[in-house]
């Protein structure tokens, strides 16, 4: 039997619609439904929403103005902030975002979107909290479950009346579990599934993501420091691959900006301190730009002022579409040859588990805090040193095989079969879903 949900997220940065694109050919249409831009969507709906991202662009995007820029976009921040975990407390009552957002649902919001999912009784997946409450609120008749996109959670994922609520959790480590348990919703809507990886990286068994991953380790550890130490463990958890093969590229690394275009400054410094090293071809360039035509020209003109045109398509590369989904389809097939993933911590830290190595931009918001924690605790994220100096620590990392081994950490500790759980909970009834030997 064809298993067969609607998958929707939102179109408010990356994050929502990355976790919902691995997820696409469960839905009848092949396509992920964008609720605050679908065909049909009620001209009343999408002012709401549009004014919501709006918001969000606005405020993410005021960490790049010095002083004031940072004061106001913390100010923001402490309204969706991600409380201590500790001491562990009753966390259920409902915030000032949460009552906002129910206010607007109990007002009509998503209305009509719930009655044109309700032509067919199918499951409902949703990476956006908000959908979720929509759905329960409107009467949606099938089940409805819920992926979180970070590796914590504010209040705000949760509903208004967590006990009663039916809607079910897809967790993407062992922290949301527990942060949703403090927030009042019951055990038994609460499933350790892991984040949904694009299948094009992983492949059936893994096969795709560890032939990528042995090609890595040799580019990332040159002096044989890591693999001469763990020997038994790539044999073990690599086993047929041959580590010792030459590469077939030279080191790449991919610096991605977020989907308000904050950072993007980085860039700039990043070309400036390896442009002889691009010049030379010692390595691969991905700038990642993602749909935002601004980025992308900012990239253009910051290799043109370096006087960097002659290497663009052939070791400097900028990643760039005008549709998301065409745009997560580059991006997958670029990281299947980068060996090192520079980006600030956000949804993206799950990738880890692709056997990438992350360089840590600063965190924008409070979830992204709690990201560079498990990101760190994993051993698969290492925070920036100073991108003018680029040239000089990334080398450094990379003869050290300090690289390498954070490449395999995240590979053996973090979860790769998100998509596979995924579908076993919503459709094969199955309530313990995660493998548990990874630690987070």
């Amino acid at each position: 039997m064809e298993h067969k949900a609607w998958v929707v997220a939102v179109d408010m940065g990356y994050g929502h619609q990355r976790a919902s694109y691995p997820l696409r050919h469960l839905s009848p249409t092949e396509k992920v439904i964008i609720a605050n831009n679908y065909q049909g969507i009620s001209k009343r709906d999408h002012a709401i929403w549009q004014s919501v991202r709006r918001s969000y662009e606005f405020f993410s995007r005021l960490s790049n103005l010095p002083i004031v820029g940072n004061f106001l976009f913390h100010l923001m921040d402490k309204f969706q902030e991600v409380p201590a975990f500790y001491p562990k407390r009753d966390l259920s009552r409902p915030n000032l975002q949460i009552r906002q957002n129910y206010y607007g649902v109990r007002h009509g919001l998503g209305r009509e979107l719930i009655a044109l999912l309700n032509e067919q009784n199918i499951p409902l997946i949703t990476t956006f909290f908000t959908v979720a409450f929509m759905a329960e609120e409107h009467g949606f008749k099938n089940e409805i479950y819920l992926v979180i996109c970070d590796s914590d959670i504010s209040r705000t994922w949760a509903p208004f009346n967590p006990q009663k609520s039916r809607i079910k959790y897809l967790a993407p480590c062992r922290r949301v579990v527990e942060r949703l348990k403090l927030y009042g919703v019951r055990e038994k809507n609460i499933f350790l599934t892991g984040f949904p990886l694009p299948e094009e990286n992983s492949g059936a068994d893994l096969a795709v993501l560890q032939e990528d991953l042995a090609e890595r380790i040799i580019n990332l550890d040159p002096q044989h420091h890591y693999r001469d130490k763990y020997a038994s463990t790539i044999k073990q958890f690599l086993s047929g691959i041959k580590i010792e093969a030459r590469h077939k590229h030279p080191l790449t690394l991919t610096f991605a900006v977020g989907g308000a275009g904050a950072q993007r400054s980085i860039a700039w410094q990043i070309l400036s301190s390896l442009a002889k090293k691009i010049i030379d071809q010692e390595i691969n360039l991905n700038l990642v730009a993602g749909t935002r035509n601004d980025v992308f020209c900012y990239f253009k003109k910051c290799i043109a002022e370096l006087g960097l045109d002659k290497a663009l398509e052939r070791n400097l590369k900028i990643i760039f579409a005008v549709e998301k989904e065409d745009y997560f389809k580059i991006f997958n097939q670029a990281l299947r040859t980068t060996d090192v993933l520079w980006t600030k911590p956000s949804e993206l830290v799950f990738y880890s588990a692709l056997g990438l190595p992350i360089i840590m931009a600063p965190s924008l918001g409070s979830q992204e805090q709690f990201n560079r924690t498990w990101l760190k605790t994993v051993g698969a994220g290492i925070a920036q040193g100073d991108p003018l100096y680029t040239h000089e620590w990334l080398f450094d990392w990379v003869e050290s095989g300090w690289l390498a081994e954070a490449a395999m950490s995240g590979y053996l500790d973090a979860r790769q079969f998100g998509v596979k759980n995924i579908i076993d909970v919503v459709f094969n009834g199955v309530t313990e879903p995660a493998k548990n030997y990874q630690l987070l």
